[in-house]
Order: C-alpha cells, then structure tokens, then sequence
C-alpha cells in the first residue's frame, strides 16, 4: 500500500477522529507515524513563518521541505525538521516537491502572498495564507473565485483572533441584538510601529550572500538593494516593507485583518458603496502615511439599516464616542459597535475583554447566548479540516469569509490614493472604482515577468 493511500485510509476513520475529539488534537497527532501526519510546506520560516513552523511542529506535522530567501532564517526549521530539504524559490520547491507535500503555509511579505498561494492550489494543496490575504482587490477576488474551483482545499487566513472567545462574544452580543441596531462602528491601531512614510533611499548596499534579493522582490517592481537607512533601521527586509506600496500595506492592510474582524463578522455586510478619505498624511512616492481616518458606507441589508464605519490608524481614535462614560478611556487599540441602546467596546486586536458600555448594560444584560463553537485554536482547526477530522469550513477563516473581508480592508488602502477630503463610489460586483477613474489602475496591479499567475 503507498504513503498516499495509508494517508488517506487513517485520515478517514472514525476511530482516529473519535480519538481526537476525545483526547485533544496536538497530543494526539504527535504520535502519529510519518505516513499518518499532514505534510506541510513552509513559505517563509523568519518573522511570522517562524510562528508558522513552531505551531506546526507543536502539533506533531511532517515538514518535507521549506523555503525562504534568505538562509540565515532556516534555523528553527532546520531543529524541527532535519531532513527537510531548505529552497530560496518556492516556485522551484512547489515544482519539485509536490508529490511530497499535502499542504503549504504561507508566512511571506504581502506581495507574495496570492502568487504563492495560488500556485499551491492549484497543485492541489491545502493553504494556510497571513493576512492581509493578498496585496490588490483583484488577488483577493480571483482567490475566493479559487476556493469555489477547488472545493476539497481548506483555506486558512492567518487573523489568529478570529478563533478567540473575545471575537465571538461580540459577535454573539451584535447578532442577539444586545445594543440594538448599530448605527456606526470605529476600529483603531496603533500601528504602524514600522518606518513610514518612506522615500526610497539613495545608493545600494552589497547583497548578503545568504540572500536571494531577486526572489524577495519576486512579482514586484525590480529595485537596488539597500540594507540601513539613515535611522539605522532596515530599509525593506527583513521588517520595513509593511511602509512600501510594492511590497506591504501599512498600518492598515497590517491591523485591520485582526482589529475589524469582529466587525466584518458580526454585521456580515454588503459591499461598501462609498468611501470618504477624512485625515491622511503625507505619502511620499504613494507609500503609506503615518496616520490616517476612513469612512466606509454600508447600504442596509435585511433588517440592518445602513451603517457607517471608521477606521483610525497613527494613533488617531474616535471623539467622545456614544455611551462612553467620561471617566473610562479608549485603549490604544481597540474596537466600538454604537448602537441604539448601548455600545460594545473591545481592547487590543483580536477582540479581547469585550464589555457592553455604559457598565450598567453589561450587569443588565450579562453574556450572550453561546451560539459560535468556540476554537481549540486557529492553526489547529485548518489542520484538523486537512486531515478530514473535521469539515472543510471548520476553518472559520476560509478563503469564502477571508477574500471578501480583504477586499474590504484593500479598499481601504487604495482609498489613500484618493487624498485627504476626497470621496469615491465602489461597484464591487465589477471592481469599478465611481467617480474617480484615476484610481482604477490600483484594483490590480502588473507583475515582474516570471511572477505573473493571473489565472486561476
């Protein structure tokens, strides 16, 4: 009998599943044979796919192979996995290893997140992406189209706070109708805590040989390499990229995918119709500004009324927000629903101590009814749906809830283009931009030759 068939022979029985929902999923996939366990491919095993691999080894994963451009990286995944084979390329380790490999992870800048991840579906392997999801509207669109053409992949988006108990809280409270109709939701970060706004810095610098500078710059624009700016902080990789139209999304496309999840969740909106540009500060060669303030407008759905929501970022908050009593204070990050009877008010980026405001509706109204499941973890659900222990959907971040949310959160960025003051309409059945047909040209986006995976 193969590998493959003694794979997809254990995966599938109930005793195995049985065990697992009595004993607890990590404790039980580590000891599992090599045969027996979901083979996964690592994009990215530095900053966030470090995360990635040490989650995965915790649980007891086989690691055939990994890839990062830069090989000073491969440390930690090296100790987990000692005989997995280290690429620069994942184009050429895709190629090479896809018979060896059930699944791929994704922990890369955001501009290589739909080329990787689509090429992994379409070789048919289960995928775990970071948010932002992709880098453009269009990517986003064309994976949710991919989720609909491969309905045996699981799909994962790497917001972490959509599986915590915070998260679902809220949305339990919102969908129950505990502060009535909403009438308008503030989300703000932090962020950035990167450098930005960006100039692109005179002169270059010797490429590090452990550093395939080309593969970082994969779909992008080329451009020389520059390793310290004049703050003495790296210029692109292996952290400063989140400040580069080219390669990140700044604070937004960073924050957004954790600090509105409970939003996008809760309201289950429909598209947006208009969004207004109401504070943006300086973006030099179009990079990302140190702060700014959005408006979105949410046409009403079924018995929700229509709706605004902003969004802050570069330590702007809302004003003398509803229901807030005068002697409690906004976090620095954190998340407001404004409704008819009450507010609901979060702390930090992934939904954490929600509390009905004024305090008097949360000692009258206390918790919510629990309807959500709640989540033995965001990595370990999309394993668990690998693995066919549970359903494909199990995976509460799929690409059929996560695309449509970073289209979202991507049309919050390309609204920076417009400026400061000015407002746009959104078709988003045709991604049109209404009324300023300038901006049209930043739904998608050209790819560097060899880089280009437009079809899915």
């Amino acid at each position: 009998m193969s590998d493959r068939i003694t794979r997809r022979s254990f995966i599938r029985t109930t005793g195995t599943a049985a065990a697992v929902a009595a004993f607890g999923a990590p404790s039980i996939l580590r000891g599992q044979t090599d045969a027996q366990k979901l083979r996964v491919a690592f994009i990215g095993v530095g900053g966030i796919g470090g995360s990635h691999t040490g989650m995965a080894h915790k649980e007891g994963v086989a690691c055939p192979c990994y890839c990062d451009v830069d090989t000073r990286r491969y440390e930690n995944a090296a100790k987990n996995w000692p005989q997995a084979k280290g690429y620069q390329d994942y184009r050429k380790m895709l190629e090479a290893e896809a018979k060896n490999i059930d699944a791929v992870m994704v922990g890369t800048p955001d501009h290589h997140h739909y080329p990787a991840t689509i090429l992994a579906m379409k070789l048919g392997k289960h995928v775990y992406t970071q948010k932002p999801l992709t880098h453009t509207i269009w990517e986003a669109r064309q994976l949710r189209l991919a989720y609909e053409k491969y309905p045996k992949l699981v799909t994962q988006m790497g917001n972490q706070g959509h599986a915590n108990n915070g998260n679902r809280l809220m949305v339990e409270w919102i969908q129950q109708g505990a502060i009535g109709k909403v009438k308008e939701v503030h989300c703000w970060t932090n962020r950035p805590v990167w450098p930005q706004p960006v100039r692109t810095p005179e002169g270059e610098d010797p490429i590090p040989a452990e550093l395939d500078w080309d593969c970082w710059i994969g779909p992008a624009p080329a451009r020389k390499f520059k390793a310290k700016g004049a703050d003495g902080r790296d210029v692109y990789h292996s952290f400063s990229w989140r400040g580069w139209w080219d390669f990140g999304g700044g604070a937004l496309a960073d924050m957004a995918c954790h600090t509105m999840d409970c939003v996008y969740w809760a309201m289950d909106p429909p598209a947006p119709t208009q969004v207004e540009v109401l504070e943006c500060g300086d973006m030099p060669e179009g990079n990302f500004p140190k702060s700014s303030k959005l408006r979105f407008h949410f046409p009403a759905k079924g018995a929700q009324p229509a709706f605004d929501f902003f969004w802050y970022d570069g330590g702007l908050k809302p004003d003398h927000p509803a229901h807030l009593e005068a002697d409690r204070k906004l976090p620095n990050t954190g998340a407001l629903f404004v409704g008819e009877k009450a507010s609901l008010l979060s702390s930090g980026d992934y939904g954490d101590s929600p509390r009905l405001i004024p305090e008097a509706k949360m000692q009258e109204i206390g918790k919510p009814k629990e309807t959500i499941e709640r989540s033995p973890g965001h990595f370990t659900e999309w394993h668990m749906a690998c693995r066919g222990e549970k359903p494909r959907d199990y995976a509460r971040s799929n690409f059929s809830y996560s695309a449509p949310f970073s289209e979202l959160v991507l049309l919050g960025n390309l609204s920076l283009r417009a400026g400061k003051g000015k407002t746009f309409g959104w078709d988003s059945a045709n991604l049109k931009i209404v009324g300023m047909p300038e901006l049209q040209q930043f739904v998608d986006k050209q790819y560097r030759k060899g880089w280009d995976y437009r079809k899915i």
